[in-house]
């Protein structure tokens, strides 16, 4: 009896892998990657020790320091080793992230993991595989976009490094990206990735202003660069949500009897008026006039705005409200509200 309950056991399993071995060798993949880093790690303090490393890098992970202390300390953000290794990524991208869109409606493609729950994006350590999942996707006729990742959360499933390549980041940016990430490992609902990335845009945003009045105020240099820095990225993404409720309304405009090719003409001429909108906007910094030399946007670009930005004034709203502009409370708040 044991012997045919362990075989029964034992094809089940067999059968499960064979259903899902698309999903369990990604799995694989991501997990080699992910150790591929964890295991070439070097702690901060050996780093910060070393006369070999650069002064100025060694200045940008006090910095990293002093914001993981902050987020902890001050914020109450969950305590974790995060951010206490260091991983020299030699100037390559250790990671890629591939989203994808119907191409006539703002509505994301998604892919479901085990324990995790649905994304609508997916990340690879491999970018040639990133490459061929795009290229079925495209075949679908779905939009596509790949972009290198400048940082990322494993939710508490290892402990996640500073990656060189954020070092190159000003003090204000890289102070938002640790906030940002230590925000994830604190709070993350599942199946819910909007409200989890725009929870952590928010308080990344609002902890980074905390964490440079309280180490510089407000008059300060670092300060004053990263308000500018911020108004000029408001600027920018207030119109890219603007451009989403103008592409959702021109494919509620469509019609199901309305040729691809025709749905294609009105959407190809509704994104160039959203490209050429840029150069009426004022910025700080220039660069945003040239951000479309690059590529151009499709519904997976502008689907980033929403999935990061699309609850920031209800957010605002509520953080002014009900929490009377206490971060503090707020993230309190949030984390006994989603227990």
């Amino acid at each position: 009896m044991f012997k045919k309950v362990s075989w029964g056991i034992l094809i089940l399993i067999v059968v499960l892998l064979i259903l899902n071995w698309k999903t369990v060798t990604y799995g694989f993949q991501q997990a080699k990657g992910q150790l591929s880093i964890t295991f070439n790690t070097r702690d901060v303090d050996e780093v910060l020790e070393d006369s070999l490393v650069a002064d100025s890098t060694k200045q940008k992970i006090k910095i990293i320091q002093e914001a993981r202390s902050f987020a902890f300390n001050d914020l109450g953000l969950k305590k974790s080793d995060n951010y206490s290794t260091f991983y020299d990524q030699k100037g390559t991208v250790a990671l890629w992230n591939l989203s994808a869109s119907k191409p006539f409606a703002l509505e994301p493609y998604t892919w479901s993991f085990p324990l995790l729950g649905s994304f609508p994006y997916k990340g690879f350590f491999d970018l040639e595989r990133a490459k061929q999942e795009m290229e079925q996707l495209k075949e679908q006729d779905y939009d596509v976009r790949i972009r290198p990742v400048g940082g990322w959360s494993t939710l508490g499933w290892s402990s996640d490094p500073i990656l060189s390549n954020m070092l190159e980041r000003p003090e204000g940016s890289l102070a938002e990206l640790i906030i940002h990430e230590l925000t994830h490992s604190t709070l993350f609902i599942k199946d819910n990735i909007e409200f989890n990335e725009n929870l952590a845009s928010f308080i990344g945003e609002r902890g980074t202003v905390k964490f440079l009045n309280n180490k510089y105020g407000k008059n300060s240099e670092a300060y004053f660069e990263y308000i500018l820095a911020e108004e000029d990225s408001k600027t920018f993404r207030n119109q890219m949500l603007l451009a989403t409720r103008k592409l959702d309304s021109l494919y509620e405009s469509l019609k199901n009897t309305d040729s691809d090719s025709l749905k294609s003409f009105h959407k190809h001429l509704l994104i160039d008026q959203i490209m050429n909108s840029i150069d009426t906007l004022h910025f700080h910094n220039s660069r945003y006039y040239q951000v479309f030399q690059s590529g151009r946007p499709n519904n997976a670009y502008f689907m980033s705005y929403v999935r990061y930005y699309s609850a920031k004034d209800s957010l605002e709203d509520l953080f002014v409200s009900q929490y009377q502009n206490d971060l503090n409370l707020f993230i309190k708040g949030m984390k006994e509200y989603h227990d």
